[in-house]
């Protein structure tokens, strides 16, 4: 296979100060979320589990109407 040469494909940087920045919060944010649950884990044992579930399922039941009522406007 060869690399076609002729077509001219130019690299820019498309991300802003304030984009990197919300990557690191988001990062930050993200390490801790995962830390924290495994702390909590490894204290209250495997049931915590099943109650992050239960929230997960509640919280995705209360976001997908509100996303079908704005994708609907």
């Amino acid at each position: 296979m060869e690399k076609s040469t002729s077509q001219n494909q130019n690299l820019s940087r498309g991300l802003k100060n304030r984009h990197v920045q919300l990557l690191a919060i988001g990062g930050a944010i993200g390490t801790g979320l995962f830390l924290g649950s495994g702390r909590s884990i490894h204290l209250a044992g495997p049931s915590i589990l099943f109650a992050y579930m239960i929230t997960g399922i509640f919280f995705f039941l209360l976001c997908v109407p509100f996303g079908e009522y704005y994708f609907l406007i």
